[in-house]
């Protein structure tokens, strides 16, 4: 599936081709969080010495937005939560670009089309 959007010059597309490109956007926002948390928690099992089960809380804590709930004790702990809690600030974001973006192109793209003009 190509994810290069339609030009304004062009008819929106089919609600069904619509929801497609959607849930391919989900579906990579999905992978990445996946891969996020598995990168997040091998750290904190790694540098912190966490079970597995307490570091996916702080990492879905710090993805959530929320902030760790063990504290890190260690000099490379300090340093990997610090860069990770950067990394989530700005995975929030990119998540929400990805979400996002083919909800406001479609609505953009509706608004600036003319039936009668084509």
């Amino acid at each position: 599936m190509s994810f290069a959007y339609e030009h304004r010059g062009h008819r929106p597309i089919p609600r069904a081709q619509f929801v497609r490109r959607f849930l391919a956007h989900v579906a990579i926002a999905i992978a990445a969080t996946v891969v996020s948390i598995g990168l997040g928690m091998a750290g904190y099992v790694h540098y912190e010495h966490l079970s597995a089960t307490d570091a996916f809380l702080n990492v879905a804590m710090l993805l959530g937005g929320m902030g760790p709930v063990n504290p890190p004790v260690s000099e490379g702990g300090k340093l990997f939560a610090g860069l990770f809690a950067l990394y989530a600030g700005l995975f929030f974001i990119a998540v929400a670009g990805i979400l996002v973006a083919p909800v406001a192109h479609r609505v953009l793209h509706r608004f600036h089309w003319d039936e009668k003009e084509r």
